[in-house]
């Protein structure tokens, strides 16, 4: 099986699941964190549909340099602004993918703070790492979700409040 059609199927899967998760995002509780340590919702909600993006940035650069100011998070403010960011960043992601070969997913990416490699993966890593990032940061959306009360949605399989199970 191809590593390119494999990404594209699970861009697209973590696209449905997230856009059901947004449907469900509370307005009035976007400074919320659970501890003081943790990112506040919104931030929290707007870094996971960046991510959907991330394909055409891994694709076109051989790096991000946090030091050089080469990421620059998002900042919004509304239900309505995070459920178009994510259907913004999803098409541009999507289209990074549709044109490029498996070829150009073995080139070497690379995150680093000035001189400092932090991680290097293949493009092909990288993007993966991207969509571990989707459900790592959305599993954790889960628990401000359920901390305050939110339904769930189901993920990868009903959830306690999915009422079609």
């Amino acid at each position: 099986m191809e590593s390119l059609n494999i990404l594209k199927t699970e861009l697209e899967q973590e696209y449905q699941t997230t856009k059901k998760f947004l449907h469900n995002f509370p307005e009035n509780l976007n400074d919320y964190a659970p501890h003081e340590k943790s990112m506040k919702l919104m931030p929290l909600a707007t870094h996971i549909v960046e991510v959907f993006a991330w394909p055409k940035i891994i694709l076109e650069t051989s790096q991000m340099d946090f030091a050089a100011g080469d990421y620059k998070p998002t900042i919004l403010n509304t239900k309505a602004e995070l459920q178009q960011k994510l259907e913004d960043d999803y098409q541009i992601g999507k289209a990074a993918l549709e044109n490029i070969s498996e070829k150009d997913l073995e080139l070497t990416w690379s995150m680093k703070m000035g001189d400092q490699v932090l991680k290097e993966w293949s493009k092909y890593g990288a993007i993966r790492h991207g969509l571990n990032q989707i459900t790592h940061h959305r599993a954790q959306l889960g628990v401000y979700y359920r901390l305050n009360n939110i339904p769930l949605p189901p993920s990868y399989g009903p959830s306690a409040d999915d009422e079609s199970f």
